[in-house]
């Protein structure tokens, strides 16, 4: 147990409630307990009383009394447990970027971002594994279905975590994507413009192409060139989501005729289609490549392997990656 001690509020914790401040640096400090050091003055900011709804400014004092719990950070990591350290593992395995800031993974196909109905393991819970010294999670912001694989950017810090959001916000990040599609499509580059709507189904949610108007739908935009084909059975797309909707590049692909290799809830090939043998039948989409501004100052410019089955399709079928700078 320590003495007081006068904590200075950082920059990633603007706006924060106190009550909130005192979770995030005391985990084992009840509300209540917390209540009574208010009411009492124990707890200040800058020397003067507050309440557990007031917001803290970076640069700000706040006086915390001797407490019967450990601040976050003082206590073992979290990674000590067998499980955590698993997790902490496999994040180290995936880690392609790594600054003050920022976290930059190659997810794995098949691992979900985020919990949900049928996930037992997902990359927000593992990130429990690597809370900093001041007790932080790293943060998600933006999400990967969990059969794409690729670039995953994730915030360190809190500010940090609301600056890359606004760039997602904003557009102005640009990812670019790697597909194998059944067929060629109309055109070597275009954009394609739709309308999309996501309806649930037995098998989890599904997006369809809708009318311009039609109640729940939004406005999604995607650009596609032709990098290399193989005869007339597949190409290797390069494709650029300029919206962010759930989906939207592997509906995209199937609205133009092209639906990507092994994508279970959108790819409809007819009778005379056979797989080819050696191709494994999973999702060949890739998030192959990330531009973001950087939180602090500069970009963040990262471009993640693509995973065994993809490399594995890419050999088989002779593409070269070379043909990518062309």
């Amino acid at each position: 147990m320590a003495g007081v001690e006068q904590i200075t509020v950082e920059a990633g914790e603007a706006g924060m409630r106190l009550d909130r401040w005192f979770k995030t640096h005391f985990p084992g400090l009840g509300f209540g307990h917390l209540q009574k050091l208010l009411r009492s003055g124990q707890v200040r900011v800058d020397g003067g009383r507050v309440k557990a709804d007031t917001r803290v400014e970076p640069g700000q004092m706040v006086r915390v009394p001797p407490l019967e719990v450990d601040k976050k950070g003082e206590s073992p990591l979290t990674g000590h447990s067998i499980r955590n350290q698993g997790d902490a593992d496999v994040l180290a395995k995936m880690l392609i970027h790594e600054d003050p800031k920022v976290f930059v993974f190659n997810k794995p196909a098949g691992l979900a971002v985020q919990g949900g109905s049928g996930v037992t393991r997902n990359v927000d819970d593992m990130l429990e594994a690597w809370r900093n010294q001041k007790g932080e999670k790293p943060r998600l912001v933006h999400r990967l279905d969990r059969d794409t694989s690729g670039v995953l950017v994730v915030a360190r810090t809190r500010l940090a975590a609301m600056k890359l959001s606004e760039a997602f916000r904003a557009r102005e990040t640009k990812k670019t994507y790697w597909a194998l599609v059944k067929g060629v499509p109309p055109k070597r580059e275009d954009k394609i413009s739709t309308w999309l709507i996501k309806e649930p189904t037995p098998d989890g949610d599904r997006v369809r192409v809708a009318a311009h108007g039609e109640k729940g739908a939004d406005h999604a935009v995607s650009y596609y060139r032709v990098i290399e084909q193989a005869a007339q059975t597949m190409t290797w797309l390069e494709m650029e989501p300029y919206t962010g909707r759930t989906h939207q590049l592997r509906v995209h692909a199937a609205h133009i005729g092209c639906p990507i290799i092994g994508d279970p809830k959108y790819f409809e090939a007819d009778t005379n289609w056979d797989f080819p043998g050696g191709i494994q039948n999973r999702l060949h989409l890739h998030a192959r490549r990330i531009v973001i501004p950087h939180p602090d100052k500069g970009v963040i410019d990262v471009t993640a392997p693509m995973p065994p089955h993809m490399r594995q399709s890419w050999n088989l079928i002779g593409f070269d990656d070379a043909s990518a700078e062309d």
